[in-house]
């Protein structure tokens, strides 16, 4: 049978008529509401104390190296000797990455490095560029060709672009940069600083939770795939996944390949059992309604996936009560229509 696969959001809208409806319409999107296993207590536990007046905390992470989070999304500067290098500027914090710079080191920020293209990560840009308008802003070329495209004030157009791979070097910073597509189609950056052993690998787990939605967007499940594969293989100390605001380590990547290899595997068997019954039942009901009967088969499949990965790894990983379900719809799409079918061991 032929099956189809749509992509979709799903957005809650509540629209109070007037200020005598407001709380009427809180009280019944509260009611809908639906719940959730509280945060883990480890994961609290290295969650960073954020003054909410101030709304951003510093850390280093090694010697000249800081990560800039507000508990939510991270950034990365560098101090050089000959100037900051930032990498990302989320928008969420983009109005305190030059006062957290400033209260560290007296450098400027001189070069902005974009990871990718989402507008999460570098929506940020024209603001640092106005405030330092002699920044160099660095990005492989397929997210400066999308930028162009998107005409963004917001994101401003690199200066300086490159494919495949580039080695910046300013002062004493010398950061390789390696272009891949786990993420975004548009190509996504492995920065490297290998004399201090660290990553920064923005959008590809986050340390102690699942990765967000449809494993954090993923557009290319074959290559977010291999991605852990050449983390694992790396020598690094501290890598910045660029979310929750804990930088992630080498067991993290153990433990988040263990996650997705158990979906995607999870997902392979539940595909290669009988649906038959499920599918008789809704030609019934259908008739010749392909795409309904296709839609109960899939969300029964993804249904059941989500419920297994659930019991087996709700106390381990944050999120997996909210993500799972579509975490199998993105395994269901790969192995379905990228893996496709497979013979079983000894088939003739």
């Amino acid at each position: 049978m032929n099956r189809t696969m749509r992509a979709y959001w799903i957005a809650a809208l509540v629209l109070a008529v007037g200020s005598g409806c407001t709380s009427f319409v809180h009280a019944q999107a509260t009611q809908q509401l639906p719940d959730y296993v509280p945060l883990l207590p480890e994961v609290k536990a290295k969650a960073p104390v954020i003054d909410p007046q101030k709304g951003y905390v510093v850390r280093q992470l090694k010697p000249d190296i800081y990560m800039i989070t507000d508990g939510a999304y991270e950034s990365v500067f560098i101090t050089t000797g000959k100037g900051v290098v930032l990498i990302d500027a989320p928008p969420s914090f983009a109005r305190h990455i030059s006062q957290a710079v400033a209260e560290t080191t007296s450098e400027p920020i001189t070069t902005l490095i974009y990871s990718h293209m989402h507008v999460d990560h570098i929506g940020g840009a024209g603001l640092i560029l106005a405030q330092h308008p002699k920044i160099e802003i660095l990005a492989e070329d397929g997210t400066a060709e999308f930028l162009r495209a998107m005409d963004d004030p917001h994101r401003p157009v690199p200066t300086v672009t490159f494919r495949d791979h580039y080695t910046l070097k300013v002062g004493t910073l010398t950061a390789n940069m390696k272009v891949g597509h786990w993420h975004t189609p548009e190509g996504d950056l492995l920065i490297t600083i290998p004399d201090k052993k660290i990553v920064v690998a923005i959008d590809a787990f986050s340390a102690g939770a699942t990765p967000f939605m449809n494993f954090d967007l993923t557009m290319n499940m074959y290559a977010y795939l291999k991605f852990f594969d050449q983390l694992e293989a790396m020598n690094f100390d501290l890598l910045v996944p660029g979310h929750h605001s804990t930088p992630a380590t080498k067991n993290d990547v153990v433990i988040a390949k263990s996650y997705v290899d158990d979906v995607v595997n999870t997902m392979t068997r539940i595909l290669g059992e009988d649906h038959e019954a499920l599918k008789e039942r809704a030609i019934r009901k259908y008739g010749a309604n392909g795409w309904a009967v296709a839609s109960v088969l899939m969300d029964s499949e993804v249904n059941e996936c989500a419920q297994e990965i659930r019991n087996r790894w709700i106390n381990r990983l944050e999120g997996v009560d909210i993500w799972a379900p579509s975490h199998c719809r993105t395994a269901l799409v790969y192995d379905e229509w990228d893996v496709g079918p497979r013979e079983k061991a000894g088939a003739q």
